[in-house]
This record gives C-alpha cells, structure tokens and sequence, in this order.
C-alpha cells in the first residue's frame, strides 16, 4: 500500500510515517520548514520527502492520504485530494485502526511532560524484556527513532490533547482507548484549539470515558483541574502521584537536583532512582512512568533501577556543545510552567552559575499573547534572558518582560541574537535555549560564533 503524508515532519507525524513503514508500506510524504530530528528520521528510514504543498505530490494516486493537523481547508494539496476523491484519514485514526487494534495501550497525556514519561515508560518496558511498540512526540535517546510497533502487547503512546485534523476537531487522544492512562497535570494551553480551560478539563474527560474498568488511571494528585475532571466521573481504579497530598505514591529528593531521588507508597520505601535528568517535575515524570510500568507487570524496584540508563528525548535539556566553557543546551520549554520548572532544574544542577536564558515565543498560545502576563515571572530564575520577536508576533514582548529589568533584552533578527548571547557569554556560564520549533537554526549560529571567538 502506498502511503502518502501530508505534514510528515512533525513529530507525530513522522511516528506515523515510521510506524508505516516498518509495516511494509511505501511511503512517501510532504511538508514545510523542514529541520531536525523529524527530517533526519525520515531521510534515515528512506521515506520521500517532498517539501510544499503542491497537488502534484498526489501523482500517481496513493492508497490513502493521512492529513496532519497543521494543514487546512485552501492548503493546495488538501483542495486536490477533496477534489479528486482520494481516500484521506488522520494520523490517529490510522495509528488506532492499523497498530493499536488489541494492544493494551499505555497512554500518556498531559500539558507537560509527555515526551519524557512516555519514553521512560518505554525504557522501563524494554528493560523488563518486553519489547513494546511506542509512538513519542521526539527521539528518545535510547532508542534513536521516535516511534516502533514493537512485540504484542505493550504499546506507549504520548497522547496528546491537540485536535486530530481539519474534518475531526477533537483530541488526538481520544481515538487510542488506552489500559493503562497516565494523567501528569492540566493547565490552560492550545488557545487556537480551546476557548478556555474547561474545554480542555471536558476533553480529558473524554480520555477518562475510554479507559476501561479493569484499566488503570495513574493521575498526578496535586493537580487542581484533575481532579475537577475526574469529579465528572471516573469508572476505572485510580492511583495517584505526586511531592506530597494527595498521594499513594510520593517522589523525594536525595540530592538538590533531584537527579537522585526515592519513592514511597505511603510510609514505605518502593526504591531509590539515580538518573541523568534534573529537576523535581521529572521525578515526577519518572514516578508516572514507574506506576504505569507497574500496572502492566513490572516491579517498582526494577523499573526505578532502569531509570539509571534512561536517555531523554532530544531537545530536552540536550547539550548542544560546550565551547569556550559555555555550554548551549537545546529544550523544549514554551509554556510558562514548563519554562520555570526547567530554569528550576538547571538552577539546581549550576548553583552560582550564570544562566542565560534564550526563548522563541513559538506555540500557537504564545503568539496568540496568553501567556504574556506570567512569561516574566517564568524567566526569573535566569541571569539574563534574551528573547527572540517575531515579526508579526501581535503582542508587545518588551512590555511584558519589562519586569526582567536590564537583564532581559528583545531582538528581532535571530543572527543578531546569536551574536548578543556570544557577545554575552562567559566561561562557565550555561545557556539554556527554549523553543518548539527550529529557531532559525539559533544553536549553529551561536557555537559557531562561540568557536570563532575561542
């Protein structure tokens, strides 16, 4: 069967694409501003890319056209297969129809933390000898591809809270029917897709209606719009997580960090984990995973011992290079929580140590000016901050980081913000670099201008 995708390169989409092809399918797909990891991906498993939109891509006739979300009624290419009749789905339906049809899914939503906890997920399974499929929204390190179909019957997916396509407006997540469903938290985001957070607390809801009474809802319990969710009903047994409260299971520190740290169900020690990730929003990530590799027969103990080899997805805190002792990480942060809990992270991993803070305001919810009240307050753990305006951005940046005072700064050519942050740097200093997107190619310029400085 010939498969053909339209907008291959995101990271759901290139899963997809990934999953077709180890099916045995041909497969070929299109999209626009290309760049890494997802390219890469798909020029490593010899999938065509074909880079636009134009309808000449669909010559000769695929089998099906899967249409990514990104794309839209007046997109050339979706004009042409409406047109001409050509059998179209979405990346969900087909993942649901043709992979998770009798697997017993393990499903990990949330605003944050996804990408992290289902690839721990995976890696716990793996270690355990159970080989599952999984689809992740990045690259885990461990495995070096973003999707597999793996053995029967373990299959983790990052199930996202996004729409699915332009002819189905709900969430991704709730065409997977998981087992096991790991709800990490809940805050207001996709401001393009929902009108307000309870729109989002109802969809999630959705995702709580599809799991089955002898599947598992691991839930994070000091989530607020959670537990409002699961007060519109809950069928399936529940077992929550979390630093403290309302908690079966509690994650706590050994070291300032939280690369090292132990679980507790109650007063009783399950294990202790140590780990290359920082920061207690990843404990907590790992604490998930754990409790979802637990109800799919793995022992806490073990599963926190693999933690120990766990390699995080790319562009999660993911170093760069380190030139002239400057070291350039490359993250994924652009939600205000997710910004501050990893400038928290890397806080406590530096100490003293300078941050300097890089973030492209990227997401359809940041551009669209939601954040802008609470996007000062999530930089401040940083020594300086530099930010990146786009030209039809909407909304007056400087203003809004007017609270940073002298050490924020605003520039509108990504060149001349890479020679601000080298002009800026200093041995020692740790430049944290946060967007959704490629940044214009940011972390090549900055260590090439930091090269040529040395």
């Amino acid at each position: 069967m010939h498969v053909h995708i339209l907008g291959v390169c995101g990271t759901f989409m290139g899963g997809i694409a990934a999953l077709a092809r180890e099916a045995g399918h041909e497969v070929t797909g299109s999209d626009r501003n290309v760049y890494p990891p997802m390219s890469t991906q798909l020029e490593t498993l010899g999938i065509r890319l074909t880079e636009g939109w134009d309808p000449g891509q669909l010559e000769p006739a695929p089998d099906v056209v899967i249409v990514g979300n990104a794309l839209s009624r007046g997109n050339p290419a979706v004009e042409s297969l409406l047109d001409r009749g050509l059998p179209y789905t979405s990346g969900p339906a087909w993942l649901a129809e043709h992979v998770l049809e009798g697997r017993w899914v393990l499903a990990v939503a949330g605003t944050h933390g996804k990408t992290t906890t289902a690839s721990a997920l995976a890696w716990i399974l793996e270690c355990a000898g159970l080989a599952p499929g999984f689809l992740i929204g990045g690259v885990p390190e461990n495995f070096g591809t973003s999707a597999r179909l793996g053995r029967a019957p373990f299959f983790v997916v990052e199930a996202d809270e996004y729409d699915t396509a332009f002819f189905d407006k709900r969430a991704k997540f709730v065409h997977y029917r998981p087992r096991t469903a790991i709800l990490n938290n809940l805050e207001f985001d996709h401001a393009d897709i929902y009108p307000d957070i309870e729109s989002i607390r109802r969809m999630f809801h959705q995702l709580v209606r599809t799991v089955p009474g002898q599947g598992r809802l691991i839930v994070n319990g000091a989530d607020p719009e959670l537990r409002a969710a699961l007060a519109l009903g809950a069928w399936t047994p529940i077992e929550r997580f979390g630093q403290a409260g309302e908690a079966d299971f509690t994650v706590h520190a050994l070291v300032p960090d939280w690369s090292e740290f132990e679980v507790r169900q109650g007063q009783a020690l399950v294990g202790r984990a140590r780990w290359s990730l920082i920061g207690a929003h990843n404990a907590e990530n790992a604490i998930a995973a754990v409790l979802g590799a637990r109800h799919a027969g793995v022992a806490p103990a073990a599963a926190l011992e693999s933690l120990a080899t766990f390699r995080n997805a790319r562009r999660r805190m993911e170093v760069r290079g380190t030139v002239r002792g400057v070291t350039v990480y490359d993250d994924f942060a652009h939600h205000p929580t997710a910004i501050a809990a990893t400038l928290e992270g890397l806080r406590r991993k530096v100490g003293t140590a300078r941050i300097l803070a890089v973030l492209e305001p990227r997401s359809a919810t940041m551009r669209l000016g939601v954040h802008r009240e609470t996007l000062a307050g999530s930089l401040a753990a940083a020594d300086r901050v530099f930010l990146f305006e786009p030209a039809d951005l909407g909304w007056d940046l400087r203003a809004a980081v007017r609270p940073l005072g002298e050490r924020g700064r605003v520039l509108r050519d990504v060149g001349a913000l890479a020679a601000a942050i080298a002009a800026e740097a200093h041995s020692g200093d740790h430049v944290l670099v946060m967007s959704n997107g490629g940044f214009g190619g940011l972390y090549e310029k900055l260590l090439a201008m930091l090269e040529a400085s040395a």
